[in-house]
């Protein structure tokens, strides 16, 4: 599979592209500065490609995602105000994918404004508090996520809780359409192999999946 990546720059990105990278998949990760990216790691693989590109520009992303079997977006908001990175981000691939014919779309949100499958401990005090430290950010996903199901492509969007830098075990929970319970947190290496698993997985096409320790 050919994977066209936003967000290749950051710690979760650079996970999906390791990983995908040892899996056999050939990844072209999309950056804003080519310096964001170790260049060593480029040379070293050749199924690694880089293209620098303003991910707002439809027309800009549309070139670079042209005869990719898919895309993953990693984006994150960076500011701790108001942000529209992720849904501005996000309608300009949408926008690009409808031009050039590309279907399947993975992009990582958040569980924390996700109460489905929660219990009432989670949903009634812990979520609330985190929503209002959070509430720039949550705004910017929701909005990115109704982009996402209002749009025609194959999407999947994956929903971890908070993020740490612990290693690779590939042993975690999942979860369809509903959080996964008391699931507090997973490793960025672990949310990158189930963000691959989903996109090699055809049932997992217009789903949410929860993913958590």
């Amino acid at each position: 599979m050919r994977i066209a990546l936003f967000g290749a720059s950051g710690g979760t990105g650079r996970q999906i592209a390791g990983q995908a990278l040892e899996r056999g998949h050939a990844v072209t990760a999309m950056v804003r500065d080519e310096s964001s990216f170790d260049a060593a790691f480029i040379r070293t693989n050749d199924k690694l490609g880089l293209e620098v590109l303003d991910v707002m520009d439809p027309a800009a992303v549309a070139k670079s995602i042209a005869g990719h079997d898919a895309v993953a977006s990693a984006l994150g908001p960076r500011e701790k105000g108001p942000t529209t990175v992720q849904s501005d981000a996000t309608r300009a691939i949408l926008e690009a994918m409808t031009a050039t014919s590309v279907r399947r779309l993975v992009v990582v949100s958040a569980a924390g404004f996700h109460t489905e499958g929660d219990d009432p401990f989670t949903k009634s005090i812990a979520k609330p508090i985190i929503g209002r430290i959070l509430r720039h950010q949550f705004a910017d996903m929701r909005a990115m996520e109704a982009l996402v199901t209002a749009s025609p492509t194959d999407w999947t969007i994956m929903l971890p809780p908070k993020l740490n830098d612990g290693r690779l075990m590939a042993q975690y929970r999942s979860a369809r359409d509903k959080t996964v319970p008391r699931g507090f947190n997973i490793s960025r290496a672990d949310l990158a192999h189930a963000v691959l698993d989903v996109l090699e997985d055809p049932t997992a096409i217009r789903t949410t999946v929860a993913v958590a320790r």
